[in-house]
């Protein structure tokens, strides 16, 4: 090699070297902040002759989350995306839905003040497939794919003071439950009128988002949403307290735990005696598996 190749060499080493760190500055100071995971956890049980009894079972669960957040300057925006679905079969009972989830958030917000943002957001969720409660039937559905889907909007202020605390308050709020399933609908189900498709309400929502490094690989996510709808019984405010708590073993392995409670007015719930009503609804997973992060 002559000195030309050598310094041909060596000035595209450098220009290479240069461009890396100028690539590596760019992202470092990007305004965008993103993470995500997707883990799927395994359960199997398998019993012969087992003197203290039980069932053989098998289960799987499949989650996703990312997060997408932009600050710059005067201008905010927060997008998150949470995916789930889960099926277990223990014995004879065959294969039954144990976790769906569809869920996607979006909140842009304009500064106004030190950590005061107006903003305007829309959140949407529902599921992936029919649920059933198998206590009443195992062949008719409770519910199903948009029945119901929840559409929630609105213009109100967002506090942000730090990326661990987000609190949005929005005293305009419209909310649209659909229940796009005609059985459903002529059943009244999920709080509209018999044969119709969409139940609308106006009023105040607060979400309130806490996203936390508690420990070395253990994070915690907590989302706590109220909704007050003035035209139909203010004072019974729906509530959906969610929280994910994440533990990394490493890369790959992890163990996570999710709790779901809701309580929504509108959504009657069978008992036993038959008679349908209003309850407290509680949901918790607990999973040990594989898990990508990123």
């Amino acid at each position: 090699m002559n000195k030309k190749q050598i310094l041909f060499v060596a000035l595209a080493l450098l220009g290479s070297e240069a461009l890396v760190a100028q690539t590596e500055q760019a992202e470092n100071t990007s305004p965008w902040t993103r993470e995500g995971y997707v883990g799927l956890k395994l359960t199997q049980v398998s019993l012969t002759n087992w003197s203290a009894g039980g069932d053989n079972s098998v289960a799987f669960d499949l989650q996703g989350t990312y997060q997408a957040n932009y600050k710059k300057g005067k201008h905010l925006w927060n997008n998150r995306l949470e995916l789930a679905y889960g099926l277990n079969k223990t014995g004879e009972d065959g294969v039954r839905k144990a976790n769906d989830k569809i869920y996607m958030n979006t909140n842009y917000g304009y500064s106004i003040a030190k950590n005061w943002y107006a903003s305007a957001y829309a959140t949407f969720q529902t599921q992936f497939s029919p649920g059933y409660d198998y206590k009443v039937s195992k062949d008719i559905s409770v519910s199903e794919f948009m029945s119901p889907a929840y559409l929630t909007t609105g213009l109100g202020f967002t506090y942000e003071p730090n990326k661990i605390f987000t609190v949005m308050l929005s005293p305009a709020s419209w909310r649209g439950t659909f229940v796009l399933n005609d059985r459903l609908s002529d059943e009244g189900a999920y709080g509209v009128d018999p044969g119709k498709h969409l139940l609308s309400g106006f009023g105040a929502n607060l979400k309130g988002e806490v996203r936390y490094e508690f420990m070395q690989n253990m994070t915690v996510y907590s989302r706590l949403d109220l909704y007050s709808d003035y035209l139909h019984k203010p004072q019974n405010i729906d509530v959906n307290w969610e929280v994910q708590l994440n533990m990394a073993i490493n890369k790959w392995f992890s163990t996570t735990l999710t709790t779901n409670l809701v309580y929504d007015d509108d959504v009657k719930i069978t008992q036993k005696d038959g008679t349908k009503g209003s309850r407290v609804q509680f949901k918790e997973i607990l999973g040990v598996g594989l898990q990508f992060n990123f």
